[in-house]
Formats: C-alpha cells, structure tokens, sequence
C-alpha cells in the first residue's frame, strides 16, 4: 500500500472519530440542559404561586379589650392631665380630697346611676372625661342639689342660663334637675366656651364657674399690661381661682385612688338606664308600683318632675335597665285612670339630702378672734362639714367673711321623712356573717344590691363579719 493511500485512511479515520467524539458531546449536553431546566421551572412556579398568596401582618395588634368598670374608661378618656407640672395650687386641692375621701366616696355613690351615662355622651363629642368628674364638684352629683344662688341640678344651672339652653322651669317641672337634659345642656355650654376661648378648655372651665365676661375682662386687662393671658394668671375670683385645680385635682385622685388612700367602688361599665316613652300623665309611685321600682330611685332618675307627676316634661321616663321592659308591657295593659293619685299638688323640698347643698341654711359673719373650731362648736356643727360647705381647703379665716352653715336639724328631719315616705317597708338590720357578699345578703332579703349599697353608704364592697346592715323589706 502506497505511502498515499495510508495517509488518506488515517485522514478518514480521524475525521469519524471527531464527527463521534462531536455527536457524544452534543448529546451529553443536550441532556445536561434538559435535566437543567426543570429545577428551574419548579423554582419559577413556586414562586409564583407564593407571590400570589396574601400577605400575613405579623405586627398587627388585638384590639384593646373594653373596661368592666367606667372609672377606668374615663381615666382613658383624659385629656387635661399634660403638661400641668408640679403646681401648688393644684397640690392643695388634692391634699384636701385626701384629707376628706368620704366627699369623693359619697358623690361617686349617689353618681353611680349616672356616669356611665355622662361618660358616654362625652365620648361620643370627643370631650375631656374629666368634665364627668365636674357634678362632683357642682353638686356632690346630688340632681336635688340647690345653692344659694338658685343654681340647681348636677351641673348647677342658674335660672336665667338654664332657660337659654332650653332648660323649662314650671311648678311641675325643673329642666336643671332632668339629668339627660341639664347634660345635654352643659356639654352644649362647654363647647361653646371651648370654642370662644381658642380651644383652652381650662379656660372655658373657669367661664363655666364665673361666667364668660369675668374671664373676658381678665384676659383684656393682661393683654394691656402685657402679661400671659392663660388661666394660670389671670386675675380671677378666689373661688374661680380655686376651681380649675379643684377638678384636675379630683382627677389626678381618680386615676390612682388607691395611691390616695380613697375608696372608689367599682362601676359597671354599662347603662344604668334606659328611656321609656309615655304618652299620659302619669304619677311616679303609680310607675313604681306597676315596675316593682323602689319609688326614691325612680325619683332619683327623674328629679325633673318635682311633683312627682309626669306634669310639664318630656313623654318619657327612665328607669332601670332590668325594669323598662317590664314597664313598657305593663304600661300597654293599663288605663290611664290606674297611673293617677288623687292627690293634692304639695310644695316640694328643693333642698339637697347631702350635708353639702341645701335651702335649709343659716349664715354667720366671722368676728375677731374666731377660728373654725369655735364657729363649728358654737353652731353644733362638724368642722369638716362647715369647711365643706363653704369650700374651705385650710382653716384660715378673714374677718368679716361670712360662711354658710346648714341647719342639721332640719337636714336629718328630711332625711328620715324621706326613707319613710319612699320606702313605707319595715327596717331590719342585719348582722354580716363570714362569707357574706352584698349580693347574698340582698338575694336572702329579696331586695335590689344597688338599693342596699345606698341604703348602707358607708360599707364598701367587700363585706366584713359582724358589720351591721341595714335593709328594708316590706311588711
């Protein structure tokens, strides 16, 4: 075999085995690309498939549980507390409520029926929750409550305001004493003095004590001689002067009553009551009657009709949230000659139960050299009461200053005649036993719990054995 051919063999041999070695190849990676591919596709899919899902908010927080009890809803509604500091004159007021928590006990006891109400209507106008405290202040939340300068009702309405917020005075009926309609009424006028005022509510409060043009006039004074215009240094009457801290005080004691040393009952954070639409002349004992109401707490729901007859006010009645349906059935079956006493119309007390506000008072003008002490003693009164009437936060006197003092004797006369006129049951009183609660003790008498807590003022709401109670049952 020539040299030639040999090497056109080679050449063909070669060029086979690199046509192979190039069709191996391409197979490998054709199938490395195949096998390749898929991992990715899963990748892509899922993806997808997890961008399309919704997403989880890790941070998003449960909503805040709402309080059993109304005081902590109205500390949560505060809005006057920042930026007040260290401020003397609001420290002594503060110390005065400490000094006498029997003053907030006492008014939180008798506002029980209506705060949760107050509390409610100031929410829904986004309005301070301190202003619910404000009854405290006017009236030992007292709706009979009457002062000495006709003011009447929780929020303390003179005649001439009262009717420019529509609040009707007849013989029959005193709009100031309707407590869904004096609220209404002073919420109303605290908003238009916040508004007056630039949105200063301090401001707007001390207005609701001495009247829009006092705080008007004392603002102008400071502008002309340029001084602060906030109600810190304005020169307003003491007893405005010492309004505004007396309130922020009563909050601050509110918010940690037990730092104070204060009892504060717990209150439901529910409706005491509920309306009851009417569309007759109706007598209130009548109304208890047919309900099973106790009569004095269905005149405490509405002191309005001071006759005690549906006379003059609005067509309707609140009453208890446990009794309105039973009323409103009750009320269909009747006629309306069941619901009227035949009655003369006698003049009602406009006087306050509570050693605070009264008609029965008497006056006295400090002489030299008298002190409380004396003036206390030669009236046959209590020190702590004479302080409270006249808003007294130390002992310091000036002559000439007169004070008011209520007749004591008058005031218990009232108080016993109106336990026997309202109730008419037979008083017992009651020893507690070990492991007696308020509500057993009124589930053995068969009586409301709300109606022995009033009934026993003093006694909070852990019972102690051998604590006397007393109740009253019918005959």
């Amino acid at each position: 075999m020539s040299s030639s051919i040999r090497k056109s063999i080679h050449s063909d041999a070669l060029t086979r085995l690199a046509q192979a070695i190039a069709v191996a190849v391409s197979a490998i990676l054709a199938g490395c690309s195949t096998t390749g591919q898929a991992p990715q596709t899963d990748a892509t899919h899922t993806l997808a498939t997890r961008a399309k899902q919704k997403p989880i908010w890790l941070s998003e927080k449960p909503s805040p549980e709402v309080p059993q009890d109304v005081w902590e809803r109205m500390r949560q509604g505060y809005q006057l507390q920042d930026g007040l500091g260290v401020n003397p004159r609001i420290e002594q007021q503060r110390l005065w409520f400490v000094s006498n928590p029997r003053v907030l006990e006492s008014a939180s006891e008798r506002g029980s029926l209506y705060i949760h109400y107050i509390v409610e209507r100031l929410e829904e106008r986004n309005m301070p929750q301190e202003l619910a405290l404000l009854p405290v202040i006017e009236s030992s939340y007292n709706p009979m409550a009457y002062s000495p300068a006709n003011a009447s009702g929780l929020w303390q309405f003179i005649p001439s305001t009262g009717r420019y917020f529509n609040l009707r005075q007849t013989r029959f009926y005193d709009g100031r004493r309707d407590i869904t309609a004096s609220t209404t009424a002073a919420l109303d006028y605290l908003t238009r003095l916040h508004d007056m005022f630039n949105g200063d509510w301090l401001l707007a409060l001390a207005a609701y004590n001495a009247g829009e043009g006092t705080v008007s006039r004392a603002i102008e004074r400071n502008e002309k001689l340029g001084l602060p215009t906030d109600y810190w240094n304005l020169p307003l009457p003491a007893e405005t002067q010492a309004y505004v801290p007396k309130l922020l005080a009563l909050s601050q004691v509110v918010l940690s009553p037990e730092a104070y040393g204060v009892n504060l009952n717990p209150i439901a954070n529910e409706p005491y009551f509920q309306v009851v639409e009417i569309n007759q002349r109706m007598d209130l004992s009548k109304v208890a009657a047919v309900a099973n109401i106790d009569e004095d707490e269905l005149f405490q729901l509405n002191p309005a009709f001071k006759q005690r007859t549906t006379i003059d006010g609005p067509q309707h009645l609140l009453v208890p949230t446990s009794k309105a349906q039973l009323l409103t059935a009750s009320l269909s079956t009747m006629k309306p000659e069941d619901l009227i006493s035949k009655r003369a119309f006698k003049p009602v007390f406009e006087g306050s139960n509570t050693p605070q506000l009264t008609s029965a008072k008497r006056s006295y003008r400090v002489k030299r050299g008298d002190n409380l002490t004396s003036i206390a003693k030669a009236n046959k009164v209590n020190v702590k009461d004479l302080q409270h009437w006249n808003q007294l936060t130390g002992k310091d006197l000036k002559v000439g200053q007169t004070l008011v003092m209520q007749d004591t004797r008058k005031r218990t006369s009232g108080r016993v005649n109106t336990v026997v006129a309202a109730n008419s049951k037979k008083q017992t009183q009651y020893k507690v036993k070990q492991g007696d609660s308020l509500y057993m003790v009124a589930k053995r008498f068969n009586v409301e719990m709300q109606h022995l807590k009033r009934w026993n003022p003093r006694v909070g709401q852990a019972l102690k054995p051998g604590q006397m109670l007393t109740v009253y049952s019918p005959h």
